[in-house]
């Protein structure tokens, strides 16, 4: 039989202390109220849609499935209104009565049970959202007083009633008016006087969009749908269009320009989830000032949960945009943060796995899409380098520009660099530069030029990380063209169009006569070299600088940066006897080892080794030195053409 008359009941715990902590502890954003009361009114949609397929059939069945919302300034107050399964006079007190009971999780019980009796068969369970039960107790966030009106959808009873509380104690059930809901809730918030924003149309529908844009029913602010856009990624693949997958994005990221890519997951094992992740067509600063701007937006059954989780991805996806959305994620029950990250992981894993699949379909059967890809986030992928179980799969996917390409914006994979290699070869070999032509006219790359062997450009500071962190790739090493032993290009062949005269070899005198000149040499920078010696690595250069410990000079400048030690290194400086210049410095040192113009020009010889490394600092001096040595040069030449 229904109720006749109002009862005033005390909550079934200790209420003063429990829903002091709900409203004022549990949750920490006041505005998480609505989207709890949506989520409710959706799942109350969502019992009676999974009922009436099971052949049920709801009162006035007529009736629209959808919330609406009504703003009241006059009156102070918010209406969240539903069409769904309602509750009689008896399960209104049972439901909000007592802290954490949840009508849902009973539901989803009974849904198990009926599994569990079928032998295993899958009811087509509904899409539940609540689980806990006291989602809607955060309206005592914002109001001093809710009314909530319900009449059941199914049952013999079809009387309403009203629940009423102030959230310190108490509660009354009643029989409601003659307005009351012809199915369904209508929870009705009387706010407080410090919570009149959520009384403005533009927040709530701000709040919903945010939280809750997703649920899949309408949602309605003062007759007008606000949650438009459908949830894409719970649609089949076949059925979305390219330009409603463009729309999303930028509705989502506000993004002006189209994403370069999609994906669009469904799993079902090892966890459940949907995802749809983008590819922006723009670069991204996440080494800068969008260095915590990542992340993807995580929902439960289409509710938001949390935005730009990075747990969800590692960092070197960090370019990815879209959403997950799963139903087996385990919340705390504010709902707001996660008890646990088992889940996580798997879906991390997961999402690890279909986005290098896509980017390996991308590279076989789009060079240009992948290249694009490549300009605009490879930096960001480059840190995958880290990850030990995938290496092999990363490594397949980098891209570097090289010296056998025609230009510094051609790329070139690790595949098509063996493919190009010389018989015998099993090296990838690299050097570290600012831009190509800084590259190329590396005294370390003169030797493999000669000997036609393709070496990597490096570029980013993160690059050499990424060699040593890889160390192999298909039983190939990555070695820098400036620890290359001096043998290590012995098996190859000069090409034949790089042969050029070889100088006149030095006699037994001037052999002599040339360990003497490394020694002034060294006498006169000082303990500014830790030594001088005849170099095996030149062929057009007169010099250059080699770190004694094997580290190379783009290492030791970025490890230098690191530690802030502004120093300046002490390298071995080595020669080429062979050259031009040192062969002259060797005639002048035979005719007199103290002439103060050799001594003027090793000391240019080392600064422009030093410029050429990004250490020099006193540029001042070398363009006094040089502009001397200009002029003892120009009046040589004028002596000897007599001019």
């Amino acid at each position: 039989m229904p109720e006749t008359t109002a009862q005033s009941c005390e909550f079934r715990a200790e209420v003063r202390k429990v829903l002091s902590i709900l409203t004022n502890s549990l949750y920490t954003n006041r505005e998480i109220f609505l989207r709890e009361l949506i989520s409710n009114a959706s799942d109350a949609l969502d019992k009676l849609r999974f009922r009436s397929n099971r052949g049920e059939t709801p009162r006035h069945d007529d009736l629209p499935m959808e919330i609406r919302i009504h703003l009241d300034k006059d009156a102070r107050t918010l209406t969240v209104e539903d069409t769904g399964l309602g509750m009689t006079a008896a399960e209104l007190a049972e439901n909000l009565g007592t802290i954490a009971k949840s009508g849902t999780e009973a539901f989803r019980a009974q849904l198990a049970a009926e599994e569990a009796k079928a032998d295993g068969e899958k009811a087509d369970a509904a899409n539940i959202i609540g689980r806990f039960g006291v989602g809607f107790y955060s309206v005592f966030m914002v109001a001093d007083r809710v009314d909530v009106t319900s009449r059941p959808a199914f049952g013999d009873d079809d009387s309403a009633a009203t629940w009423t509380s102030d959230g310190l104690g108490t509660y009354t059930v009643a029989p409601a008016g003659d307005d009351a809901p012809q199915r369904g809730t209508r929870i009705v918030a009387h706010l407080k006087e410090d919570a009149a924003e959520f009384l403005e149309k533009f927040r709530v529908e701000s709040v919903i969009r945010k939280h809750s844009a997703f649920v899949p029913f309408p949602v309605l602010v003062d007759g007008e749908q606000v949650n438009t856009q459908p949830a894409l990624w719970r649609e089949p693949r076949s059925s979305v269009t390219k330009e409603q997958y463009d729309a999303f994005y930028q509705a989502l990221t506000y993004d002006s320009k189209a994403p370069l890519d999609v994906l669009h997951i469904s799993v079902d094992a090892p966890v459940q989830f949907n995802a749809l992740l983008y590819i922006p067509d723009v670069r991204q600063d996440l080494f800068g000032l969008d260095r915590d701007f990542w992340g993807l937006d995580l929902y439960a059954s289409r509710v938001l949960i949390q935005h730009r989780n990075k747990e969800l991805i590692p960092d070197w996806l960090a370019f990815l945009k879209g959403v997950v959305d799963t139903e087996d994620l385990p919340l705390n029950i504010s709902r707001e943060t996660l008890q646990e990250n088992v889940v996580l992981r798997k879906i991390n894993q997961t999402i690890i796995k279909q986005t290098l699949g896509h980017l390996e379909k991308m590279a076989a059967q789009d060079a240009a899409k992948y290249a694009a890809f490549w300009r605009l986030h490879g930096r960001i992928f480059k840190l995958a380098y880290q990850d030990f179980a995938n290496r092999e799969r990363i490594a397949g996917l980098l891209r570097f520009n090289t010296s056998a390409l025609d230009d510094g914006e051609a790329l070139s994979s690790l595949d098509d660099y063996i493919a190009r290699a010389p018989e015998g070869q099993k090296t990838f070999w690299y050097v570290s530069a600012p831009n190509r032509e800084a590259a190329r006219l590396s005294p370390h790359l003169e030797r493999f030029t000669r000997k036609g062997i393709e070496v990597l450009f490096l570029y980013e500071p993160v690059d050499e990380f990424v060699m040593e962190g890889m160390g192999k790739y298909k039983d190939w090493e990555f070695k820098a063209i400036e620890n290359a032993a001096d043998d290590a290009l012995d098996a190859f062949a000069d090409k034949a169009d790089s042969e050029k005269p070889a100088a006149a070899p030095l006699s037994d005198d001037d052999s002599a006569s040339f360990d003497k000149l490394l020694e002034r040499i060294k006498e006169i920078l000082g303990q500014r070299v830790a030594d001088v010696r005849v170099s095996h690595r030149l062929a057009d250069s007169p010099a250059v600088l080699v770190s004694p410990d094997g580290m190379t000079s783009s290492m030791e400048k970025l490890m230098r940066a690191m530690q802030k030690d502004d120093s300046l290194p002490v390298k071995v400086l080595e020669v080429n006897r062979d050259h031009a210049l040192l062969r002259s410095l060797l005639k002048m040192f035979k005719a007199d080892p103290q002439d103060k113009t050799l001594a003027g020009m090793v000391e240019n010889l080392f600064d422009a080794c030093m410029l050429q490394e990004g250490y020099l600092r006193d540029a001042q001096m070398l363009a006094g030195r040089s502009s001397h040595l200009l002029e003892q040069a120009a009046a040589w030449y004028v002596e000897v053409k007599k001019l």
